[in-house]
């Protein structure tokens, strides 16, 4: 499914007989994120120079993007909570406007037997109270932008007036930390989608599109950059516009030789990406796209009205959603940081000796 391109105050065309009103815009406003209070250097993860050897990786920190990594001692509620609060307060919205909650993790904790009191927790921590929920996890790391596409749909049809998105993630087995695509760190995202902006930080969800090879989705498979080909043109017909109209791509933060690859083969250059998060936060899960999108916004890196892609791609699916940022959220450098809600810096723990980077 994909929302045509429309623009609140873009003039009505002529409606003839029979002829289908244009979709309502939807926004999306208010994105944040929390990351894992840990920050340490690559060569504090469990194994990595052992598994580099078997993965076949050179152990070189500038080739593959290693740098740092978050980890965290809390638990996967609080960290969708903080993130919660922190977009609600960024759009100066109440927990009580939100009528609908999708949470996104690529392995939500227990079975069913305790997955009603985690979503009772996170829905307790976030003072989302009675709001409709629901849960994305087979999608892995595209679960935020099947996510966000979901509550586009809600929001499109007058299911749900404001739909909060939620990923949350982390590791629980160290040596699972990295594996021969990402060095993963722990964290959470977050955004409120609804008809309106809400807040400065906003944006217009102006298409999106999914693909999927049930065939290749096995984890040992490659991503697929004829399934981004695919997305990348459904988006864009939708859209009127053409792959060199996309002022940056904002994709998983993935090795930096693998996403160079794939989103170049995809059909975008080398400058419309966005790598400089690779080395410095890792592979958040399904966060990276929207990660990526505050600290752009942060850095005064966004147009006004220029046009964004988020992207994320895992073995057998590829989805995107394509942007346009208001002149509220296309900020300047000098702005306050404090606005932005983007997560600080923290000092990174010393490499040991024999350090691969």
């Amino acid at each position: 499914m994909s929302l045509p391109y429309t623009t609140p105050s873009a003039p009505a065309g002529p409606a003839g007989p029979g002829a289908r009103p244009a979709p309502a815009a939807v926004h999306l406003s208010a994105p944040r994120y929390v990351l894992g209070e840990l920050r340490s250097d690559h060569t504090t993860v469990e194994g990595l120079r052992e598994r580099a050897r078997r993965f076949g990786m050179p152990p070189r920190a500038d080739l593959w993007g290693w740098g740092a990594v978050h980890r965290t001692a809390k638990s996967l509620e609080t960290l969708a909570a903080e993130t919660a609060r922190a977009t609600l307060d960024a759009a100066g919205a109440a927990p009580a406007d939100v009528d609908c909650l999708i949470l996104c993790s690529t392995r939500f904790p227990g079975g069913p037997r305790t997955h009603g009191a985690f979503v009772e927790n996170v829905m307790a921590a976030t003072g989302l109270g009675a709001a409709a929920f629901t849960g994305l996890t087979l999608g892995r790391c595209a679960n935020l932008l099947a996510g966000i596409r979901t509550g586009q749909a809600y929001v499109a049809s007058g299911m749900h007036r404001t739909v909060m998105v939620i990923t949350t993630d982390r590791i629980t087995d160290e040596s699972a930390r990295m594996e021969n695509y990402a060095l993963f760190s722990d964290g959470a995202a977050s955004c409120l989608i609804s008809a309106g902006p809400l807040g400065p930080d906003a944006y217009e969800i102006v298409a999106g599109a999914g693909a999927q090879d049930p065939a290749g989705l096995d984890w040992s498979n490659e991503i697929s950059s004829d399934l981004a080909r695919e997305v990348n043109e459904r988006i864009l017909d939708e859209a009127g516009m053409k792959i060199d109209d996309i002022r940056g791509v904002f994709h998983a933060n993935l090795y930096k030789p693998l996403v160079v690859l794939k989103e170049r083969q995809a059909g975008f250059t080398r400058e419309q990406l966005f790598l400089d998060n690779i080395p410095r936060l890792g592979h958040c899960f399904a966060a990276d796209p929207l990660i990526n999108l505050v600290d752009r916004a942060r850095d005064g890196a966004l147009r006004p009205h220029g046009h964004y892609l988020l992207a994320s791609s895992v073995p057998g699916v590829r989805i995107a959603v394509l942007l346009r940022a208001l002149p509220t959220a296309a900020r300047t450098p000098e702005d306050p940081p404090e606005t932005t809600g983007a997560a600080p810096e923290p000092a990174t723990a010393a490499a040991p000796e024999g350090s691969l980077a």
